[in-house]
């Protein structure tokens, strides 16, 4: 039965944050989590730029977040990067006694032809793993749309299983609004004996323009039946937030009936669309 490796998980829910670069930023990321944290979520998750552009902004809003109390995980892509580079934000963590990490490839920054001394996200988790043992848990992402680069839907399933055997602990997957690409991913690599938790990733709508810029960098897909009706909103935010509100709200409430072992918001650092959608599924 599909989705069986699944059902049988623990039900996680989490939120990601990227670290913000001006001193408001920081006060706003403060407020949101503050307002998120009452939810009492599994972990937050804090992004970590190409190349390792905000390491230091990555580590120091972790430390944060569990100086308040609370679960984090960094994550840590490797294009770009230096096997010594990524040995050392590595063991800065581990010296943090921090021990979850979400290991990306990450994107090549533009303007840089080569990808640095790893190619792919299962080198990185090997590396890790070589280094660390079994110290960190280990998230990495999922395509249920495919990765934007792959060439053939089966050639992607075959890197997503190769981080699995490389040592990653769970998945997350990139945003999607298509509730059956997932649970044919799932399906997918289920066949293949993967049985790891893949927690859908959710990215709240609240500004369309941003949303479709997002989308068409990383490959998601915005139904053409939604991407109509946002666009015919036009300007008039509060349609464009409620119709984002009920599209994502349908989409959680079916991926969890569905067995999804939990769900990962994108917070984008805003409280408001994600703990909205949280009270509306009644977590």
């Amino acid at each position: 039965m599909a989705m069986e490796s699944q059902r049988e998980q623990p039900k996680k829910f989490s939120f990601e944050f990227f670290p913000p670069k001006t001193p408001e930023g920081m006060e706003k990321l403060r407020a949101t989590r503050r307002q998120l944290a009452q939810l009492n979520p599994s972990f937050f998750s804090v992004t970590f730029g190409a190349g390792g552009s905000t390491r230091e902004g990555t580590l120091s809003t972790v430390l944060e977040i569990r100086r308040e109390g609370h679960h984090a995980a960094p994550h840590l892509s490797c294009v770009a990067s230096t096997r010594s580079s990524l040995r050392d934000v590595i063991a800065e963590y581990r010296d943090n006694d921090i021990r979850h990490i979400v290991a990306l490839r990450g994107d090549v920054p533009s303007g840089l032809a080569m990808a640095g001394e790893f190619r792919y996200a299962s080198e990185l988790v090997a590396f890790i793993r070589e280094q660390t043992g079994d110290w960190f848990h280990i998230e990495v992402a999922a395509y249920p749309e495919y990765h934007p680069q792959a060439r053939r839907a089966q050639q992607d399933l075959a890197a997503f299983k190769a981080k699995i055997d490389a040592g990653a602990n769970a998945a997350i997957t990139q945003y999607f609004y298509n509730a059956d690409a997932y649970f044919h991913f799932v399906e997918q690599v289920e066949a293949m004996g993967v049985s790891v938790p893949i927690v859908p990733g959710i990215m709240p709508i609240n500004n369309f323009s941003q949303l479709a810029r997002f989308s068409d960098a990383c490959g998601a897909e915005i139904p053409r039946w939604m991407r109509l009706k946002l666009e015919g909103f036009g300007d008039d935010t509060a349609s464009v937030k409620s119709f984002g509100l009920d599209v994502v709200t349908e989409l959680c409430e079916r991926l969890l009936a569905g067995g999804a072992p939990g769900l990962h918001f994108y917070t984008l650092n805003m409280a408001g669309p994600t703990s909205t959608i949280w009270h509306r599924l009644g977590l």
